[in-house]
C-alpha cells in the first residue's frame, strides 16, 4: 500500500512540475467554455451597414436611425451613388447595403408604399441571411408604428432583398475557402512539428547534425516535401471547387495561388515553431490540433462572424493567422477583388511568417547546440 501511495504522489509531482500538462488539464477546458460560451454566436451584433439615400426625407431619416438604433448594425459609410455599393462591400467592413428609391417619402404619401433595396455580401451567406431577416423584421416594426397612426394607416414600406457575390446563398461559398484555411495550416503545421520532433526524440538528430548538411539545410529539406504537397493540394481542391460545386476563382488565379504559397509558408515556420517548443511528437500533435484547429474554426471567421463576438474576442483574434487568409482567398474567390483590397492581410502574413522563422531558428540553434 505505502508503494502504491508513493507511486501516486510521484505522479502528483511529474504532472506538477510539467506546465505543458497542467495547461491541458485546466487551461485548455476554461478557454473552452470562455470561447463556446461567449465567442460562438448565431446573432448578429454591430454587423456594418451602408445607407444609399437618394430621398432624403423625414421617413428614410427616422427608419435609418431605428435600424442604427437596433444595436445590430452599426454605419460604416453613407454612399453617394449605386457604383459605391460594390466598392464598399468589396472592403469586407460593410456587410449590407440599404437603398431608399428616390421620392421615398412622396411615394409613401402618393402611393400609399415605397420601396427600400437590400443588398447583402452574400459571400458569407448565413451572415447574409440573418442580417436580411433582422432588417426585414425592423422594417416591419418601423410600418406597424406607421399603421398605429390614423393619417398613414395604409403606408407601408416593402422592403426588397438582394445578394452580391452569392445570389442564391450556396453553402460551399463559405466552406471551400474556409476547408482551404483549415487544411493547410493543419497538414503544414502538424506533419512540420511532428516530423522534426520525431528525429529529437529517436536520437537522430544528432546524426543529422554531424553529417555535411548545415542545420538550415536540414530544415530545409525537411519541410520541402510539405510544401509541394500543400501547394497540391490547394490545386485539387480548388479543381473540385471548380468541377464539383461550379465555384470558379473570380479574381487572379496566379495572385491567389501567391498567395496560397505565402500563407503554406507561414504555416511550415508555425510548424518548426511548434517543433522547438516540443520535445514529444504527443505535444507536438496536440498543440498543432488543438492550438490550431479550434482558434480556426471559431476565430477566424470561418463560421463564425468575428463582429458577432465580445470586443476582447476580436483582439484576440488578431494574431490567429487563419483570420487574414479567409480574407484574403475570399475576397479573391468570390468577389473578384486585387492585391488592392488584399495588401493589409498579406503583409500581416509576411510579417507572421519572418517572425516565426525568426524566433524558430534562434531557438533551433539553442537547443541544438
Amino acid at each position: 500500500m505505502n508503494r502504491f501511495i508513493g507511486f501516486v504522489r510521484k505522479e502528483f509531482l511529474h504532472i506538477f512540475r510539467d506546465y505543458r500538462t497542467l495547461f491541458i488539464l485546466f487551461g485548455i477546458p476554461v478557454a473552452e467554455i470562455l470561447i463556446f460560451g461567449y465567442a460562438v454566436s448565431m446573432d448578429i451584433k454591430n454587423a456594418g451597414v451602408a445607407f444609399l439615400d437618394m430621398s432624403h426625407d423625414e421617413i428614410t431619416h427616422k427608419l435609418s436611425d431605428k435600424i442604427v438604433s437596433s444595436g445590430f448594425f452599426r454605419k460604416t459609410e453613407d454612399l453617394l451613388n449605386y457604383n459605391d455599393i460594390d466598392r464598399i462591400l468589396k472592403k469586407g467592413k460593410t456587410k449590407a447595403v440599404i437603398v431608399f428609391e428616390k421620392d421615398f417619402g412622396k411615394r409613401m404619401i402618393r402611393e400609399g408604399k415605397a420601396s427600400l433595396i437590400i443588398i447583402a455580401d452574400g459571400s458569407e451567406p448565413n451572415t447574409a441571411t440573418l442580417i436580411t431577416n433582422y432588417t426585414t423584421a425592423i422594417v416591419n416594426d418601423f410600418n406597424m408604428g406607421i399603421a398605429g397612426t390614423q393619417v398613414a394607416s395604409a403606408m407601408k414600406i416593402v422592403p426588397e432583398v438582394k445578394m452580391f457575390y452569392n445570389p442564391n446563398l450556396q453553402s460551399h461559398y463559405m466552406f471551400v475557402p474556409g476547408v482551404i484555411t483549415l487544411i493547410l495550416i493543419l497538414i503544414c503545421a502538424l506533419m512540420t512539428s511532428v516530423t522534426i520532433t520525431r528525429e529529437k526524440e529517436f536520437g537522430t538528430m544528432e546524426v543529422l547534425l554531424v553529417s555535411p548538411l548545415k542545420p538550415v539545410q536540414i530544415i530545409l529539406g525537411k519541410v520541402a516535401p510539405y510544401f509541394l504537397l500543400s501547394f497540391i493540394n490547394v490545386l485539387l481542391i480548388l479543381a473540385l471547387s471548380w468541377f464539383v460545386f461550379h465555384l470558379p476563382v473570380k479574381g487572379s488565379i496566379i495572385l491567389l495561388l501567391a498567395e496560397s504559397m505565402l500563407y503554406i509558408l507561414m504555416s511550415l515556420s508555425l510548424g518548426i515553431l511548434i517543433s522547438t517548443v516540443s520535445s514529444t511528437m504527443q505535444q507536438a500533435i496536440f498543440i498543432s490540433l488543438i492550438g490550431l484547429m479550434l482558434p480556426t474554426i471559431l476565430l477566424s471567421g470561418f463560421i463564425f462572424p468575428i463582429e458577432n463576438m465580445p470586443e476582447i474576442y476580436d483582439y484576440v483574434s488578431l494574431i490567429v493567422p487563419p483570420r487574414y487568409f479567409i480574407i484574403i482567398i475570399k475576397n479573391i474567390m468570390i468577389k473578384g477583388t486585387g492585391l488592392l483590397y488584399i495588401w493589409k492581410e498579406t503583409l500581416v502574413l509576411v510579417a507572421m511568417t519572418a517572425v516565426f522563422i525568426g524566433i524558430s531558428v534562434r531557438k533551433f540553434k539553442v537547443r541544438l547546440e
